[in-house]
């Protein structure tokens, strides 16, 4: 008796199987490109910033940039609403570069966002390890700008308020959390004031 082979068929529960796995491994390869995102040239440029080409300080926009790690963001004292679009200048009454004291100014290290994109916006402190003594870092403040240059570099743990107190010398301390996450302490900078700057 002749037989003929039936050609076989996917049922519905393997083709859904199938489509199951695909969509795994696509999201998966897109959250592995988020993760990576900051460390990605075409996402963060990788040379220091040209600093002469940035625009003058406006009155209405406080900015920090830290030229050796491409940053350039705004900062306010409005708390989260302050991270979400760049830096939270914490405790104003305790410094700031017309006044001296204590400025300081903290933002996310890393933050997963929708895209790469917002990841980057989210995350301008991630490459905050390649700070050196001595690098500069600049201040927008109230339409004039101002200069700091790093000269200490340290870490604390998360309960370790201090670094946010009153000083006589006028000082940065710019801070973020370790790339650990919050638990794991804080990488904290001190910059010492320049005085007002003109870039040329």
């Amino acid at each position: 008796m002749l037989h003929i082979a039936q050609p076989r068929r996917f049922s519905v529960k393997k083709i859904v199987l199938i489509f199951m796995a695909l969509a795994l491994v696509v999201a998966g390869g897109y959250i592995l490109l988020l993760a990576l995102t900051p460390n990605i040239p075409a996402f963060y440029p990788s040379k220091p910033m040209d600093v002469t080409a940035l625009a003058a300080p406006k009155q209405t926009e406080n900015r920090i940039i830290i030229p050796a790690i491409n940053v350039n963001i705004p900062y306010a004292s409005d708390g989260q609403a302050a991270l979400d679009r760049g830096a939270w200048w914490r405790n104003p009454q305790n410094g700031n570069p017309e006044k001296g004291g204590n400025f300081i100014i903290a933002a996310h290290r890393f933050s997963i966002q929708p895209t790469p994109q917002a990841t980057v916006i989210k995350s301008p402190f991630y490459h905050l390890d390649k700070l050196k003594m001595d690098d500069p870092i600049i201040v927008d403040y109230n339409g004039k700008r101002y200069g700091y240059k790093i000269s200490k570099i340290y870490s604390v743990a998360p309960t370790q308020t201090e670094i946010e107190a009153p000083s006589d010398t006028p000082k940065m301390t710019l801070y973020s959390c370790e790339l650990e996450g919050a638990e794991a302490g804080r990488v904290v900078f001190d910059a010492a004031f320049v005085g007002e700057v003109t870039l040329k």
